[in-house]
């Protein structure tokens, strides 16, 4: 089972959080960034998200930005190793109140297949090195991965209050913090998350990368060698109360629309669709139907034909790639029902099918038979934040 261990936290003062803090960098357009990076001069995303204008030398200068805040006190590193809690209050889809608990430290990375940290999808290959080119840079862990502890008890731990660390509200979401550095609680929510194995939830390229990062360290007996043993990991429980979990739909790029309708019909009925709004999930869900969506056209819903389907998985889409697997197509993803229309109707995807949410079960379920889902079956939300807590590299064991 994979380590998990406080660290020596980085942090901006807690009154200054909600102006410094940015959602992850992979969610954020180059509009975003621009507007985070104007609201503050000292907000993270001027290092987390360095100018492509600057080229290569975008990652010296997002280094040397993060040095200045540690010299000037911007940021300040934590006396001891600790953990933070990290809670958030939201409204769901449906309009219910969630609230959902989870831990910030440093997980192992272990290699890949070797159990203890598991991926939950297939994920898509990218070719770009930013992430660890920018790690080489900073020596520094900018934002968490969220990792799925499938172990009990977890949510109960945390119940009782750390050290007050600050709070943020960003599009109705509640991100409250807390500090834990009582070395008998830490070694029991460490034990707690080490006894388990842990599934990531969101941030397959970050872990990558970080094997990646571990492996040149190794082998450059640096003097980061044993940071880069570990990786700042949120850590929640994998259980419904938990977790909210939206889809990621797929838009389409055809050479023949015609014989991609064709490939679907082959294996899907045509039923009757409502008007296309955001609570067609829910639709979709109640009616086990997907939807398919063309410009200028009004939405058709898609119920599979489960004989069709016998030994493919029970997911959106698992069905969908046995069903176009000799369909010429090119596949994108997008979340949110209504960027999803907007990009059909403009042009920019010759198709699109939405797909309904993956449930808790299909996730838990898929990690225990060590089975991946196709590439973006999940979205979570809300986001976790970046710039909360950062983990310097070049301390001991990362604390």
């Amino acid at each position: 089972m994979p380590r998990f261990q406080p660290f020596r936290a980085l942090r901006y003062a807690p009154d200054i959080l909600s102006s410094v803090t940015a959602p992850p960098y992979d969610v954020l357009s180059d509009a975003d960034r621009d507007r985070l990076a104007a609201s503050h001069v000292d907000n993270i995303v001027h290092v987390d998200v360095p100018l492509e204008s600057e080229g290569n030398l975008r990652y010296d200068q997002a280094a040397k930005r993060l040095s200045s805040w540690r010299s000037s006190g911007i940021m300040t590193l934590d006396a001891h190793a600790s953990l933070t809690v990290y809670r958030m209050t939201f409204c769901d889809e449906s309009g219910r109140e969630r609230k959902t608990s989870g831990v910030i430290g440093a997980l192992e990375v272990v290699d890949e297949n070797s159990g203890g940290v598991l991926p939950h999808e297939r994920t898509t290959p990218k070719a770009k090195t930013d992430r660890l080119d920018l790690t080489r840079a900073t020596a520094c862990n900018l934002s968490p991965i969220w990792g799925l502890s499938l172990g009990r008890g977890l949510t109960a731990s945390l119940e009782t209050p750390g050290t007050y660390m600050g709070s943020v509200v960003v599009n109705g979401v509640e991100h409250t913090f807390e500090r834990i550095d009582d070395p008998d609680r830490i070694r029991d929510i460490c034990g707690l998350i080490a006894s388990h194995e842990v599934v990531i939830a969101d941030g397959h390229h970050r872990y990558a990368i970080s094997r990646t990062f571990r492996d040149e360290m190794r082998s450059s007996a640096s003097p980061l060698a044993s940071s880069a043993e570990l990786t700042m990991t949120y850590v929640a429980e994998l259980v419904e109360d938990q977790l909210s979990v939206a889809a990621i739909h797929r838009l389409y790029d055809l050479p023949d629309v015609q014989v991609f309708e064709s490939a679907l019909l082959e294996h899907f009925d045509i039923v009757e669709c409502p008007p296309l709004s955001p609570s067609i999930t829910s639709w979709m869900q109640d009616n086990g139907a997907l939807v398919l969506m063309r410009r200028g056209q009004s939405p058709r819903a898609l119920k599979p034909r489960h004989t069709d389907f016998s030994g493919v998985r029970a997911l959106d889409g698992s069905r969908l790639e046995d069903a176009l697997g000799t369909c010429p197509h090119e596949v994108r993803y997008q979340h949110g029902v209504e960027h999803v229309a907007e990009l059909v109707e403009s042009g920019a995807a010759d198709a699109a099918i939405l797909i309904r949410p993956v449930t808790v079960d299909d996730i838990r379920r898929t990690a225990r038979e060590h089975e991946l889902m196709p590439p973006k079956s999940t979205f979570f939300t809300p986001k976790i934040l970046t710039g909360v807590v950062l983990r310097p590299l070049d301390l001991p064991s990362g604390g």
